[in-house]
């Protein structure tokens, strides 16, 4: 079912690319792309405005994976092509949930970065150095990054509501030489210091050198008890007026970020990602698949520990303003984000299917209370967004405009499939498998399948994937990661079907996918039935072994005041066996207060799994509410 087609008198910087490269259709471009990798990937470099020197060669040992180098002669500095404006339009828009609210110009930006990077050169960073950041998402973040990355070094950031543990477990392995944190952060209304975590933190980390705390809600901060710790302002103000930063320019894998899984099931694995590769696929993602240009206002509600932080920031390097929001996006109301989108003009509003999904049963409808007439495109991602969701953004959000659910991850800090400006948005689906991303759905002995859910796996390289892990000197643990399940093919773990209209639809993670009676179910079937009833606030389903097989085990949070009951549990199963299959309805249908989920907001079905089998919580600092699990323990139901 079509719910969007685009406007065909309406030019996109995907239409001018087709041109250019005479193709007259996406399915036809798309092929292009990866039978000519070599090809494609140069013309993106000129088309999306690259600045640096591409060499002469495109891809070198292109058959393998991993292994393959992508213009092994470029040079090019990622800072110098997200700085490229310097102008009095704004670059970068900051509200905090409190309605506190900067703006920084190009102009402004450039001398920000600049003076940061006289600092940073004179407190000794060199290429190479690794810079962690336990941070807001603010603007500082973003100056910061730029200015550490300007010079060749490595960054990495983690949210401030991160325990000393999780933080720990990710920096540690990195050994930084500075750390950033910001004095405190705000959410729903209430400061909290980072004061107590800093000493546990800093205890962690050996190497750090030199600590700069931002002041964020505090205005002069007090951290003069720990050791080599000067505030940001201060160290920022020894480059003031030092003129224009400098771009010294690096090799294309040169390393720029290390993003960090999310560490559910072990310690967070460390992927590490290439300055070159990062900044040519967001180019490609940004101006072909969303059409982002100068002047556009590009939004994401993200964290600085989540990907879509480094994707929305490579925003700057098409021109664009990036807005950022820090706080409780239901704060003071569940419409917050909404007013955020109106009275900014938002030409594009990033955010989480779960986030759609509770506005839709908060019985929010920005349809009909806000102007949202800017407003050209929605992305969503984090988990997949239910049929159900794609009927509410059009029913009441607004009409008119592209929903683009996306999917990829921190694995590529960017997407396997996407939205396309030129296609249709069909019910459900992702619109379309990214341009140059080889992407393919495979059954269990490895053959092509279409129409039917299978393996979400990648045949050929993609500039955007991760050049190394840290610390991992034989690629042994990179090769683990993706490389076993498929000989030679990244496997992504993600349960997908590629549909009749080559767009892509996702059912959940595989290795989360349910197996009853050896048929498997992916979990996002289960929740789209079940979360249509309104009493269900939202649900968690896993896998429980018993007597030889797996049992389906549901557990449901109830909108306040309701109680679970016999009644209900034969609503939920009638609602799956009418709308889905026998084999989708649970054995066990369980009340719970709380989902536990990660810090970057998506569930966490592998933890509630191991809680339900007895088996100990790994890394419970990468959960943002643990305590949760509690209530899946020793359950009289999992019992019988």
């Amino acid at each position: 079912m079509i719910l969007w087609k685009p406007d065909p008198k309406k030019t996109s910087r995907l239409h001018d690319f087709m041109q250019k490269t005479a193709h007259s259709d996406y399915d036809s471009l798309w092929q292009w792309s990866v039978d000519s990798p070599e090809d494609f990937w140069r013309e993106c470099w000129d088309f999306c405005g690259v600045v640096g020197e591409p060499g002469d060669r495109v891809l070198e040992d292109g058959d393998r994976m991993p292994g393959a180098k992508w213009f092994p002669e470029a040079r090019l500095n990622f800072a110098e092509n997200l700085l490229q404006r310097n102008d009095d339009d704004p670059a970068v828009i900051f509200r905090r949930e409190d309605g506190f609210r900067r703006e920084i110009s190009f102009r402004e930006l450039r001398s920000e970065v600049a003076a940061l990077q006289f600092s940073f050169r004179e407190a000794g960073l060199q290429a190479g150095d690794r810079v962690a950041a336990f941070i807001p998402n603010i603007p500082e973040a973003i100056t910061a990054m730029l200015a550490v990355s300007s010079l060749g070094g490595i960054w990495s950031s983690a949210s401030p509501d991160f325990g000393v543990d999780g933080v720990v477990d990710r920096f540690g392995q990195v050994e930084p030489k500075f750390l950033i944190v910001a004095d405190a952060y705000l959410f729903k209304d209430r400061v909290y210091s980072t004061k107590e975590k800093l000493a546990g933190i800093l205890e962690g980390l050996p190497t750090v050198e030199k600590t700069l705390v931002v002041s964020y809600v505090e205005q002069e901060p007090d951290f003069s008890a720990f050791a080599n710790t000067e505030s940001y302002e201060q160290f920022r103000a020894r480059g003031e007026g030092v003129g224009e930063p400098d771009f010294p320019r690096f090799p294309f894998e040169h390393p720029l970020y290390i993003l960090f899984s999310s560490g559910t099931t072990g310690k967070p694995k460390c992927m590490t990602h290439g300055a070159g590769g990062t900044l040519l696929q967001h180019l490609k993602e940004h101006q072909l698949h969303t059409d982002v240009g100068p002047g556009d206002r590009l939004f994401y509600f993200t964290t600085t520990g989540w990907m879509m932080w480094n994707w929305l920031v490579t925003g700057l390097a098409s021109g664009a303003t990036v807005v950022l929001f820090d706080g409780n996006p239901f704060y003071p109301g569940p419409e917050a984000l909404w007013d955020f989108a109106s009275d900014e003009r938002l030409h594009f509003f990033g955010t989480s299917a779960k986030y759609l999904d509770a506005c839709q049963k908060a019985g929010v409808a920005p349809a009909r209370t806000h102007k949202l007439g800017d407003l050209r495109a929605i992305l969503s991602t984090g988990s997949p967004l239910s049929p159900e969701g794609f009927d509410y953004v059009y029913g009441s959000i607004k009409e008119d405009l592209q929903l683009a659910s996306i999917s990829g991850g921190t694995d590529i800090v960017s997407c396997f499939a996407l939205g396309c400006p030129v296609l249709p948005v069909h019910r459900g689906e992702l619109q379309c498998r990214g341009l140059g991303m080889k992407v393919d759905v495979l059954d269990a002995s490895g053959a092509t399948i279409r129409g039917e859910a299978g393996e979400l796996v990648c045949t050929a390289p993609a500039p955007s994937m991760p050049v190394s892990f840290w610390n991992d000197p034989d690629g042994s643990r990179y090769r683990a990661a993706y490389f076993e399940r498929f000989d030679d093919i990244w496997c992504h773990g993600d349960w997908a079907t590629l549909t009749e209209s080559n767009g892509m639809v996702i059912h959940g993670r595989s290795d989360a996918t349910l197996n009853p009676g050896g048929v498997r179910i992916g979990t996002a079937e289960i929740y789209r039935q079940v979360e249509k009833l309104d009493i269900i606030e939202e649900s968690i389903v896993v896998g429980q072994d018993a007597d030889g097989d797996q049992r389906v085990v549901l557990f449901v949070k109830l909108r306040e005041g309701a109680t679970l009951d016999e009644d209900l549990r034969e609503k939920i199963r009638k609602q799956l066996r009418d709308n889905a299959t026998p084999r989708h309805v649970p054995r066990v249908i369980a009340q719970v207060s709380d989902i536990p989920r990660t810090r970057s907001g998506k569930i966490s079905e592998i933890a509630v799994r191991n809680a339900v089998h007895g088996r100990p919580a790994q890394n419970i600092e990468a959960l943002l509410n643990p305590e949760a699990l509690d209530e899946y323990r020793d359950r009289v139901e999992l019992k019988n």
